[in-house]
């Protein structure tokens, strides 16, 4: 049907038109009533309209006729807002191609004339309108494509100045890295440069090192061989010193003994016919020599050898004298005998005469004893050297302390104070000597060692040194030869394995300092006078505690001690001083000889089996002393040992038994058990506690 062609039609061109093109939106009240403002308003010309009638129609309508501008107004104002277009219903009309409402066309001719004329106002305002929209929307445009330009042209700008920037930053990391290399090789150049000056100049230090070290070793190795050169001088003028000493010593001993025969010519003084008194001052002013040469050697160091010349001389001369007195005697006794034989043949001759026939008559024989030996006594008395060896001791002794009288009766409280300070720094180190540690007996010897020498020491907590006082050495040397005696009393007759550290001890000091030996021995011959050996004597007028005194027992308050006590402290002093003539301090000087040796130890020995026996005292004395020192003598004397130890078996122990009361046999017993045991083993042991090698390196 046509009819229904045309509907489609008339639809399909709604459909196409500007405004079927429209999106309506259902939920637009919720939007509000102002939505239909400007739909209800009144169109309003854009401020831009005067620029656009003025200058942009006028030119459109020239160029472009009537029917291209409708629909371009059309376009336009269906591009822009829906409040354009015209409210009435009329208009709406002449979109449609015909209108049915006509009748005729005369009538429908009329109203399309007005319906143009109204179209054509209404679309010149759109038009106008419709410019203006077109030239916002061309400005718009135009703005924004000009401003996306001015934006990409910036963005290009920035995207050339990052890039440059970028590129700078680059080229100045790349020069900073080249400038800090550079830096750093200059650097290291320098670095090496003057390592290289560092190492030129070392090598010039080490090469004049080594060239100094070379002069400072020759001349050490000069000094070393003048230092040995020098030593071993020294060494041989000490031994050819000693050796004259010694020599000394025994050219006096020998003068003792020509004196004493001089003296004992006395009881023939009747059968000379010359005057004694000549010949004993001429041996007293040799002796007098001899002890002068002695005494000036002695406080010079050693004696020359003009001194032992002249010591030889006055010996020889006293030997020539003694010839003389002998060549003299003999002569007196020759003529006394002749004259007695004239004198009873004279007598004989007048018998004769009266008597008639001779009558003889032999003599009597004189008792004898077994062997045709007359016996002998041994003696009670010490030899005369040996007393006198005792009482020179006990003068130094007695002189030492004489001469530190000063400090002890001082009454300055800085006096008594340097006197406490060295009796303990002397005595302390003494009492901690025990069977410890050898690195530790070596501290206290030191220690000792350095306050004899003058050097400062530690004592509780202060430095002590002897020169802080002139008589200070001397009543160090006093203080301490004492501190050591009465170790050997006290600790040594408890713990019998203590003699040997502190007979060590005593045996290093005395070697260095011949005066602490001295005193060691004066102290120890007053306390035990069995030492020496000496049995004093009771004299008329003697206090008996005064005696007993003398015998080395201990009174106090008119008490006297234990027997038991007493043999225990002398035990104790004996197994001392038979611990220091056997051991030798290992750090000395190994070439000299002991200053106390086994030699004194032979000689006590000898003098005490040549004196009578004590009850009690001397089997224990014995007993300790052998145990002691009875190793060490048998392999210094060897088979003359065992010849004595046979001779005290045989001949000694029956006298010992004989004044030995049944209560103190346990004395003798324990001596007899022991010499059995070592007569029959034929060897003596070793003592319990000496020191061995061993000792000494822990």
């Amino acid at each position: 049907m046509p009819s229904e062609g045309r509907c489609w039609e008339t639809l399909q061109a709604l459909r196409s038109s500007d405004k079927g093109r429209l999106c309506y939106y259902r939920d637009w009240l919720l939007r509000g009533e102002d939505v239909l403002e400007e739909c209800m308003s009144l169109p309003k010309l854009s401020s831009y309209s005067g620029w656009v009638v003025e200058h942009v129609l006028p030119h459109m309508q020239e160029n472009q006729p009537l029917s291209e501008t409708l629909p371009s107004s059309a376009s336009a104002s269906a591009l822009d807002q829906p409040s354009f277009v015209p409210k009435s219903t009329d208009t709406s009309s002449t979109f449609s191609p015909a209108s049915p409402a006509t009748p005729d066309g005369t009538k429908g001719k009329d109203e399309s004339q007005h319906t143009e004329s109204m179209v054509l106002q209404s679309s010149r305002g759109i038009k106008v309108e419709g410019c203006i929209r077109m030239y916002e929307l061309a400005h718009r445009m135009k703005g924004a494509e000009g401003l996306r330009q001015w934006q990409e042209e910036q963005e290009r700008k920035v995207r050339a100045l990052s890039e440059m920037a970028s590129e700078q930053l680059k080229r100045f990391d790349e020069w900073k890295e080249l400038k800090q290399h550079k830096e750093y090789q200059d650097l290291r150049e320098v670095m090496e440069k003057s390592s290289r000056e560092a190492l030129g100049h070392q090598e010039k230090l080490k090469a004049e090192h080594r060239h100094r070290a070379k002069i400072l070793n020759l001349k050490l190795r000069e000094a070393e061989q003048q230092r040995v050169k020098q030593a071993e001088l020294e060494r041989l003028r000490k031994e050819e010193g000693q050796v004259r000493l010694r020599a000394l010593y025994a050219l006096q001993e020998e003068m003792l003994q020509l004196s004493q025969q001089l003296d004992a010519s006395e009881q023939h003084k009747g059968l000379l016919k010359v005057d004694l008194a000549a010949f004993q001052t001429r041996g007293n002013q040799l002796c007098s020599l001899i002890s002068g040469i002695i005494r000036a050697s002695s406080e010079s160091g050693y004696p020359t050898a003009e001194s032992q010349a002249e010591a030889e001389r006055a010996l020889q001369e006293m030997r020539d004298l003694l010839v003389n007195l002998g060549q003299e005697m003999t002569r007196a006794c020759e003529d006394k005998r002749r004259q007695d034989e004239e004198e009873a043949q004279v007598k004989l001759q007048e018998a004769q005469m009266q008597q008639g026939p001779e009558a003889h008559k032999e003599p009597p024989a004189t008792s004898q004893g077994p062997g045709g030996k007359q016996n002998e006594d041994l003696q009670v008395k010490v030899q005369d050297i040996t007393m006198q060896w005792y009482q020179q001791l006990q003068d130094a002794s007695m002189q030492c302390v004489l001469t530190f009288e000063g400090l002890t009766n001082s009454k300055d409280s800085q006096a008594k104070k340097i006197k406490m300070d060295l009796q303990k720094a002397a005595t302390i180190p003494v009492s901690q000597i025990s069977t410890i540690a050898g690195s530790k007996l070596k501290e206290i010897f030191d220690k000792i060692h350095s306050l004899l020498s003058g050097k400062p020491v530690q004592s509780g907590g202060r430095s002590v040194s002897v020169t802080l006082n002139p008589q200070g050495l001397d009543f160090v040397q006093y203080k301490l030869a004492e501190k050591f005696v009465k170790q050997g009393e006290e600790e040594v007759a408890s713990h019998h394995e203590a003699a040997f550290p502190i007979a060590v001890v005593a045996s290093g000091i005395w070697e260095l300092h011949p005066r602490v030996g001295d005193l060691i021995l004066a102290h120890l011959h007053k306390k035990c006078p069995y030492s020496v050996p000496f049995y004093p004597t009771f004299k008329e007028g003697m206090a008996l505690e005064d005696y007993q005194r003398m015998l080395g027992y201990q009174v106090k308050d008119s008490k006297v001690e234990q027997q038991d006590n007493f043999l225990k402290r002398m035990s104790g002093m004996i197994r001392l001083y038979a611990a220091i003539i056997q051991l030798r301090w290992p750090y000395g000087n190994r070439q000299e000889i002991h200053p106390h040796g086994l030699n004194h130890g032979w000689r006590w020995l000898a003098q005490i089996l040549n004196m009578e026996p004590l009850s009690d005292v001397t089997a224990t004395l014995l007993f300790d002393f052998l145990e002691v020192c009875g190793n060490a003598l048998m392999k210094q004397y060897q088979v003359q040992f065992w010849k004595m130890l046979i001779l005290i078996q045989e001949d000694y122990f029956p006298r010992i038994e004989a004044i030995t009361s049944s209560g103190q046999m346990g004395s003798f017993i324990r001596l007899k058990q022991f010499l059995e045991k070592c007569l029959q083993h034929k060897d003596i042991p070793v003592p319990k506690g000496f020191l061995t090698s061993s000792f000494w390196r822990s």
